[in-house]
């Protein structure tokens, strides 16, 4: 715990069995009170494998519901066990784990609720070997959420990511996709519900075992990433609603 607060980390997973291992050992567990598993119907061994590691919390879905389905059921299920600070890791080792506790330092101080490891921050991305495309997209999607979304961040594609309970609890993020827009449609939920959100400098590696999705998938990710910023300052200007940005129970 940190300060009486209780910390779960939640792995997102997907044929996630060659780097589970690694990335789990690096979490550091005198500050980290639980770990989520959530295999989205591998065609590996993740899900035995987090069992065997001692995960305690490992859900199996019996269908690929895609990286924002996975993140809703680790979100639902770390506010069920009295998450307090939540932070996700992907279990690819694409980032590492050792930025946990300065993450959970700013949220536990009560600094910020949401904290993002930033690639961009540092030119972590390329010295990782991000490609240029993805880089060059990376940018000009960030100045063009930055502009409608009426925020700044270094970048809003990063998979490092933690919340405060307070933040979950206050967004209605079951109603987002199933797909990778799930995270943009999150961060638009928070900025328009008011939190603010802190970035910290993260390395990160590209390498052949680590989750990426290829160029056609990319080309869709980045038309949903200007739709929901479209729709945010449509929201935001008042000519525009969308059900996305009603709080839970609404």
């Amino acid at each position: 715990m940190y300060k009486g607060k209780k910390v779960v980390v939640v792995l997102p997973a997907y044929n996630a069995a060659k780097t589970l291992e690694k990335t789990y050992r690096e979490i550091p567990f005198d500050l980290v009170d639980e770990v989520i598993l959530c295999d989205d119907h591998s065609r590996d061994n993740t899900a035995e494998l987090g069992r065997s590691l001692g995960i305690k919390h490992v859900i199996v879905h019996e269908r690929n519901k895609g990286y924002g389905g996975n993140q809703k059921s680790l979100y639902n299920k770390a506010l069920e066990i009295g998450g307090d600070i939540v932070i996700m890791l992907h279990p690819d080792y694409q980032y590492t784990p050792k930025l946990i506790p300065s993450m959970v330092n700013i949220i536990g101080e009560e600094l910020y609720p949401v904290v993002l490891g930033s690639r961009i921050l540092g030119m972590g991305a390329r010295k990782g070997g991000m490609p240029m495309y993805k880089y060059v997209a990376n940018r000009f999607l960030t100045f063009t959420q930055n502009t409608l979304i009426h925020y700044k961040l270094s970048e809003y594609h990063t998979g490092y990511r933690a919340f405060s309970r307070e933040v979950l609890q206050a967004i209605d993020y079951n109603r987002n996709s199933d797909d990778f827009v799930f995270d943009n449609e999150m961060l638009s939920q928070i900025i328009y519900a008011g939190f603010d959100i802190a970035e910290v400098t993260c390395p990160t590696k590209y390498f052949d075992e680590a989750s990426s999705i290829n160029f056609r998938r990319s080309m869709k990710y980045g038309l949903g990433v200007l739709r929901v910023s479209f729709n945010h300052w449509l929201q935001r200007t008042g000519l525009g609603k969308f059900e996305i940005y009603r709080k839970p129970g609404q």
